[in-house]
């Protein structure tokens, strides 16, 4: 049996949080080193606590240049890499940040490191001389699923060692604590270590461990040893404020990993302030983060979640919910969402999209029962079967996910009736329905529909412009929350039952 701690009791017993309000110091910090901020976000849920900030689906250097140059103070690239196989999401990380640099010194010399190259090897590098305009995130799971440490590695083989590598997985809005160094998943009323948890057991990113000293180690191997990894503590934060955090930051070993405990927003903001003084004394970050981070780096205010009048719906039409994610969080979620009246369930069954003799004929039965509830003005809702299917390692899983995504991806081309409003749950699943169903190559994140589940609206290069788009994490919200996101989405939307919360 897995442990559990009262959250309610383990939060209260937590020094108060730093009293004073650090946004508008974080704003102008910021906006005096004059550095976009650019986040490498492995699935499209990474924009879940942000507004007015884009997402770009591409990456050449003339598309980077762009919207370096462009008025927002940050940007996302969808990388979608947690879809992809280690060697795969590693090479697209250093082609990426090869870009990157192309785009800002267009006479580098174009010419990526081996892939088996160490990543503390000699590289050419940026100028010393001429700082880059932009501060890099790697943007991956508050669970811990992901490619480390092999994506900061890439990103490393381009850049050259960072000073440190900052751990930062905190995610209040999905119950994700680290408290002296441990990482923990809030399951109802209690805080679960998160090598207890099914996210641990991932069949493709499963690990062991829930203080992320001894993750960073077991992701690691042999080269980091957990007693080398160093940590900022809530006391640090809490108590010493950004001076002391600052501090601890311009002492960390170069090179090093560091975790950051984190409990609530401020805590991130304190961090966020520090990092930007120890950038004035020529320090260098490399932060692998959850998705609050970015927000406490763009310093943005919390803003109300958005209500069904303040989105661009139309005033006819059925609405389209696809669940691809397999995670008990989603499957919870989506029994809830199929008790709801007037909504119309459309299975597809993953054995018979495995099965070449089968797939053509359950696409096109899915497909033309999707059709059909959409021209009639009628909610459709299509997932995919429940019973988990897996292969033999972690390459033949993944790419089980990709033959399943593909099938989403197949029936979102399909479609002859336009939806009125479309809500894709799980990471891999939104990503690929985004970019080789929709035609996203750049789309506006205007905020979120409930904490932690952000709205997009679509550029007029997609199929269908200005549509809004949900991209719901399939590992976010209590067992009624996709049901409350359809009950606010649909024609005679129930936004009065769910007033507007404060993120």
């Amino acid at each position: 049996m897995a442990t559990q701690l009262d959250r309610a009791k383990i939060l209260a017993a937590l020094p108060p949080p730093w009293a004073e309000d650090l946004l508008p110091a974080i704003r102008s910090a910021a906006a005096a080193a004059g550095r976009k901020l650019v986040v490498l976000d492995d699935d499209p849920t990474g924009t879940q606590t942000v507004y007015g900030v884009p997402v770009l689906t591409r990456w050449d250097p003339a598309t980077l240049k762009a919207e370096l140059a462009s008025e927002p103070p940050g940007f996302y690239l969808l990388t979608n890499s947690r879809s992809l196989p280690p060697q795969a999401a590693s090479a697209l990380n250093r082609e990426i940040a090869q870009n990157l640099l192309l785009a800002v010194q267009p006479s580098r010399p174009n010419t990526l490191p081996p892939a088996g190259a160490h990543p503390q090897s000699p590289r050419p590098g940026p100028s010393p001389h001429r700082p880059l305009p932009f501060t890099l995130v790697s943007r991956s799971d508050s669970t811990l699923r992901g490619h480390f440490p092999d994506e900061v590695l890439a990103i490393v083989q381009i850049f050259g060692p960072p000073d440190a590598v900052l751990v930062i997985p905190f995610f209040e809005a999905g119950g994700r604590y680290t408290l002296d160094d441990v990482h923990y998943v809030a399951e109802g009323d209690w805080l679960v270590p998160a090598g207890e948890t099914p996210f641990a057991r991932d069949p493709v990113f499963g690990y062991r461990s829930s203080n992320l000293r001894d993750w960073v180690a077991e992701k690691c191997g042999q080269g980091t040893p957990a007693n080398m990894v160093s940590s900022v503590s809530l006391d640090d934060l809490r108590q010493g404020g950004p001076a002391r955090v600052c501090q601890r930051l311009l002492e960390l070993p170069r090179a090093s990993f560091c975790i950051v405990n984190a409990a609530c927003q401020r805590d991130l903001e304190v961090l966020v302030c520090a990092l930007l003084d120890a950038e004035t004394h020529g320090r260098n970050f490399l932060c692998r983060t959850a998705a609050p981070f970015v927000a406490a780096r763009l310093g943005l205010a919390p803003r109300p979640l958005l209500t069904a009048t303040e989105l661009p719906l139309p005033a006819h039409g059925g609405g389209l919910t696809l669940v691809g994610s397999h995670v008990p969080k989603t499957t919870e979620q989506l029994g809830h969402l199929l008790s709801r009246p007037g909504l119309r369930p459309i299975e597809l069954a993953v054995e018979r999209l495995l099965a070449p003799a089968e797939r053509s004929a359950e696409l096109a039965a899915g497909l033309a029962a999707t059709n059909a509830a959409l021209a009639a003005n009628i909610d459709a809702v299509v997932f995919t079967s429940r019973h988990l299917i897996t292969g033999q390692d972690a390459e033949a899983n993944l790419a089980i996910g990709q033959q399943v995504s593909e099938a989403l991806v197949h029936l979102v081309r399909g479609l002859t009736t336009p939806p009125r409003y479309l809500v894709a749950k799980g990471g891999i699943t939104s990503s690929d329905v985004a970019t080789r169903a929709l035609g996203v190559r750049r789309a506006m994140v205007i905020g979120q529909l409930l904490p932690g589940v952000p709205v997009w609206e679509l550029g007029p290069e997609t199929r269908y412009p200005g549509l809004p788009y949900v991209v719901f994490p399939g590992n976010v919200g209590g067992p009624e929350a996709l049901r409350e996101a359809v009950d606010r989405l649909s024609l005679g939307s129930l936004s009065s039952q769910y007033p507007s919360k404060s993120n």
